[in-house]
């Protein structure tokens, strides 16, 4: 429910931004929502020592939208929001543990290509905030799971570095690395009851491969809004 509430706070705040644009009425500024499918690994060394990786596959809850600039039809910039399910698994003396954090993201990219098109190169950074944990650990079949929001056991503000390429029709195919830890090595604590010290994971960095979906929103708009009709009126 709270994560419902952080979404329906995002999109109400955004609803001047895209009435704005449609006030503008410009090609060269304009909206596009988005959502991804999301592949990621990383690379956990626990002790010196590389645990084993599993790819971990995402759908929900991903969204955005960006705001893009034109200054020509071959180059650009965006920028705007984005909210993401992100982590990873790691498997280490068969016990498997499975990491994610809820991100909310600002990106930054210039993009270069052909715009009428819809085909471009792109490639940014971004910045992000990750407010929402949850830790599952399976072991003989067992599962036991927490979570908790704004965990000191995840690091809070954290940069990252994207490129992808946007194809016709709207598909988008993005790399991104975050070049800092996940894991917050600071903390001390206990998960699932047993003591822990994060200083252990000497790295715990994350990148994903994704498939994105990203839509116009002025053409949205177009589809589902009927074409003015002229009313005639006959006096009998």
């Amino acid at each position: 429910m709270k994560v419902f509430k952080v979404i329906v706070t995002i999109a109400l705040l955004n609803v001047p931004l895209i009435k704005g644009l449609y006030a503008q009425k410009s090609d060269k500024v304009y909206a596009e929502n988005s959502g991804e499918f999301i592949f990621s690994f990383a690379d956990v060394m626990l002790n010196g020592e590389e645990l084993n990786n599993k790819v971990r596959f995402s759908l929900f809850l991903h969204m955005g939208q960006n705001v893009h600039y034109d200054f020509s039809d071959n180059f650009g910039v965006f920028s705007g929001y984005g909210l993401r399910n992100i982590g990873f698994i790691t498997e280490n003396n068969d016990v498997v543990t499975k990491r994610r954090t809820y991100a909310l993201a600002v990106p930054l990219a210039f993009k270069a290509g052909s715009f009428k098109n819809h085909f471009y190169l792109y490639g940014g950074g971004e910045y992000e905030l990750f407010f929402h944990y949850k830790q599952k650990l399976i072991l003989d079949g067992d599962k036991n799971k927490f979570s908790e929001w704004f965990s000191d056991r995840t690091e809070r503000f954290v940069p990252s570095l994207f490129g992808g390429v946007q194809f016709p029709g709207g598909i988008n195919l993005k790399f991104k690395y975050y070049p800092g830890n996940f894991l917050n090595r600071n903390f001390r604590g206990n998960d699932f009851g047993v003591p822990v010290d994060y200083s252990r994971y000497n790295q715990s960095r994350l990148y994903f491969i994704s498939l994105a979906f990203n839509f116009r929103t002025d053409k949205i708009k177009e589809m589902y809004t009927p074409p003015g009709r002229e009313a005639i009126y006959v006096n009998l």
